[in-house]
């Protein structure tokens, strides 16, 4: 179904009433690092910088199992990118420049938290999003009064001298547009996007940039003759939110130029939880029920540490495929038991044995429906 898109329109003042007033006040930088994992082990194996480098376990010795992680540019120049199964590396990758890193999270996560002290020498509104990028709102800071572009830059800059990895930024004042902005630059480059700016910026780019807008999304939207910003701007409020729902709003929102959430540096926390990702993936049951009970077990202790108990225990999986599940499991009290926790989470894993037969490559459990607790239980036999 194609829409004509310059007719059909309900009335403008009415259509734009819809939408929440613009707040173009905040400064806000989304930092985020040039294929960080693949980055960081061409810093630490200078051999491997000429190679198309990919951080994945090989599947040629996995049996052509394997996720990659990450790829560098040059292996990205063949078509091999982040959650693609390794295998493809091989098909496409020429075979004297194809390297294989198994992942090594622990670095990876010592040098994201040197990255996270540099960002918090400017301001202490970060959000981190994951070990590579993360939201800073800059609109007042500890650095002076500096324009925003220039925070951009000396964050840049220092993350460069200090651990010699590069990053790309956009700087604008909202997230979502940050987001675009350092997409926009990458690599190791930066994007202002002025309130001005906004609209044009945003009608030039494919609906593919836009984040959030995922595969199906995108072919529905192309049925309908919606391919760039543009054509979003040009589509009612009211006929997105009538085909998309929720989504629909958002997506008026976004390419008009709008989002008004803000940088969430401070939240309460709502859940904890553990989970890993596998490679190569799990096949035995045994294998993901040692850990199931391990997650429970460590859950159970930073609930016991923060004084918290849970309600709800909640399963997460992935299978080979890529499809992702969340099971929950409401609790008749509240606990802080690993055993209990454990118990809820081997119901629920037992109840998806498809995920087994297709291989398991993520596994996870977590607590929410958090409360704190009010007492400290005590044997009053122990005191006499």
């Amino acid at each position: 179904m194609k829409v004509q898109l310059n007719t059909g329109f309900m009335n403008k003042n009415k259509d734009e009433n819809l939408l929440p007033k613009n707040d173009i006040h905040r400064r806000i930088i989304h930092l985020d690092m040039d294929a960080f994992y693949a980055s960081v082990e061409m810093r630490d194996h200078p051999e491997l910088r000429h190679k198309a480098l990919v951080v994945a376990h090989d599947p040629r010795e996995y049996h052509g199992h394997g996720v990659i992680t990450t790829a560098n540019y040059l292996a990205r120049q063949y078509g091999v990118g982040s959650a693609m199964p390794a295998i493809k590396a091989v098909q496409q990758v020429p075979k004297d420049l194809l390297v294989f890193v198994p992942p090594n999270f622990e670095k990876y996560r010592a040098v994201s938290a040197e990255i996270h002290e540099i960002m918090h020498e400017v301001t202490d509104k970060v959000q981190s999003v994951s070990l590579d990028e993360a939201y800073l709102d800059v609109t007042q800071n500890k650095l002076g009064d500096y324009p925003s572009v220039a925070l951009g830059n000396y964050l840049q800059e220092k993350i460069y001298r200090q651990t010699g990895l590069t990053s790309s930024f956009g700087v604008t004042y909202n997230k979502f547009l940050a987001k675009m902005g350092s997409e926009y630059a990458k690599p190791f480059g930066k994007t202002v996007i002025l309130p001005e700016e906004a609209l044009d910026f945003l009608a030039k780019q494919d609906i593919s940039k836009f984040p959030g807008v995922g595969k199906k999304t995108q072919v529905l939207l192309r049925e309908m003759g919606i391919n760039t910003g543009a054509d979003l701007q040009q589509v009612s409020v009211q006929f997105l939110i009538d085909h998309f729902k929720k989504m629909g709003y958002v997506l008026a929102m976004h390419s008009r130029g709008i989002d008004l959430s803000p940088v969430e540096w401070q939240r309460q926390r709502k859940s904890i939880g553990k989970e890993r990702t596998f490679e190569p993936s799990i096949f035995e049951e045994q294998t993901a029920l040692t850990q199931l009970r391990k997650y429970s077990n460590e859950v159970a202790k930073i609930l016991q540490e923060q004084n918290l108990m849970a309600t709800c225990v909640v399963l997460k999986i992935r299978d080979t495929n890529f499809e992702t599940v969340t099971r929950r499991r409401m609790l008749k009290k509240a606990t802080t038991d690993g055993h209990e926790i454990f118990a809820q989470a081997r119901w629920l894993f037992q109840a998806l044995p498809e995920f087994l037969e297709r291989g398991i490559r993520l596994l996870g459990v977590s607590v929410t429906n958090l409360e704190q607790k009010q007492y400290q239980e005590t044997n009053l036999f122990e005191t006499l």
